[in-house]
């Protein structure tokens, strides 16, 4: 391996790293309804779990509603139930064959517990960057000492990885500080 696989190497792992966080926040409910919010929630469909999306069109009403209408009519109860028995708390209300689901308004209280589960996201993702990090220089120091590079250019290669690692820090810290602003939002 030599010193730029090494760097590309930790770039695609910093990259996942920012977009597994992306995702992660997308689970995190505000105050506005969302359809991302129901990718998590798989219901059964003829004995194989499947996301809600791919057996029910999924759209938004208006701005605290989201509006599910399963393709088969027997699914109804099936997504209904899943939606209720989810963790998102949330009270699905069914007419007919189109199920809505309002989005209540989150208490301060809520909204600042969500707020430090945003925050514990945010922290996990930088100690993966920095251990991503950490065995970059790894490698680095492992090619010096088996003297397949030379100091200055080992030197440089980790001031690289450690500009690498300062902007994924500061996408994270960018994402994080988008969704307290959206969780804070009344």
């Amino acid at each position: 391996m030599n010193v730029n696989d090494i760097k590309k190497q930790a770039t695609d792992k910093m990259a996942k790293s920012v977009e597994s966080l992306r995702v992660n926040l997308t689970h995190v409910r505000t105050g506005r309804a969302h359809v991302g919010l129901l990718d998590a929630i798989r219901v059964d469909y003829y004995g194989s779990e499947m996301p809600i999306n791919q057996v029910a069109n999924v759209t938004l009403a208006d701005a605290r509603t989201i509006s599910i209408q399963p393709y088969e009519k027997k699914m109804v109860q099936v997504v209904e139930k899943a939606i209720r028995d989810s963790d998102l708390g949330v009270n699905p209300a069914t007419s007919g064959d189109v199920i809505r689901v309002p989005m209540p308004a989150l208490t301060e209280e809520r909204r600042r517990e969500l707020g430090k589960l945003v925050h514990r996201e945010g922290e996990d993702a930088k100690v993966a960057i920095r251990n991503i990090r950490r065995d970059a220089i790894q490698h680095l120091k492992d090619l010096l000492k088996n003297s397949e590079l030379g100091e200055d250019q080992e030197k440089r290669a980790q001031d690289e990885v450690q500009k690498m690692t300062d902007k994924a820090i500061a996408d994270i810290d960018k994402l994080v500080a988008e969704k307290e602003k959206d969780l804070m939002a009344v």
